[in-house]
């Protein structure tokens, strides 16, 4: 008896340590990005200087900057304008999709290896129910939120300290952010195509006006999930 009180002891010591961890890691991230030169890249003519460097592997470096940039809590709709803005409508897309399910999975990872332990030791009965819930009904659970535009970053790694399944956040997220991230990315790369040609007659053309529809529709598509979701 006494060794396992000893074991739960040891347990609960380990879960706090990295718990701390996490907590640490979040704080630092911040300020690193607050107080440190990263800070300068992140606009397009910076961060398109320095991918000019990377020559072929621009877009590699994109997608890791993107994913890392994530785990960094740098806002994902800076990231994804930027991504747009350099790369276009199209590609920008790819590109800015790929590396958000990168920086998606690897905060995941970060809150599921060092914060879940912690967590799951605070769940009282109320709030289990809950987390067998998501469990149970994981990938409807994180498409909803992906699709309702739940904070990006918080999600990833508040999922990670949850009973969710990888795969089924995985693919949630995956499914989740592909109408936002191309509406947000065509609407900066229609608009940047038009500033980089100079030709400012373009901004009556149909792309920018349908654009632009993209973007102001997709401020309706949280309202209308949850219309549906609410007849179901």
């Amino acid at each position: 008896m006494e060794e396992v009180i000893q074991g739960s002891r040891a347990n609960r010591k380990r879960s706090i340590i990295k718990a701390l961890v996490l907590l640490s890691f979040i704080i630092g991230a911040i300020v690193l990005v607050r107080f440190t030169p990263i800070k300068g890249y992140l606009t397009a003519d910076a961060l398109g200087r320095f991918l000019d460097t990377a020559g072929f592997w621009a877009p590699l470096v994109f997608m890791l900057f993107y994913a890392v940039g994530v785990c960094l809590f740098i806002p994902g709709t800076l990231l994804t304008g930027l991504g747009a803005a350099i790369f276009g409508a199209y590609w920008g897309f790819l590109y800015v999709w790929v590396g958000a399910m990168c920086g998606a999975s690897a905060a995941f990872w970060i809150g599921r290896t060092l914060g879940r332990d912690f967590a799951a030791s605070l769940i009282g009965d109320k709030l289990k129910k809950y987390d067998d819930a998501i469990e149970r009904n994981g990938f409807a659970t994180v498409l909803y939120l992906r699709l309702v535009y739940f904070p990006f970053t918080p999600m990833n790694f508040g999922m990670g300290l949850t009973k969710v399944h990888f795969w089924d956040y995985f693919f949630g997220t995956g499914l989740g952010i592909i109408v936002g991230t191309f509406v947000f990315t065509f609407f900066i790369g229609t608009l940047k195509d038009v500033w980089v040609s100079g030709n400012w007659g373009e901004l009556l053309s149909f792309k920018v006006f349908f654009s632009l529809g993209l973007f102001a529709f997709s401020f309706f598509i949280p309202k209308i999930i949850k219309k549906i979701k609410g007849e179901v």
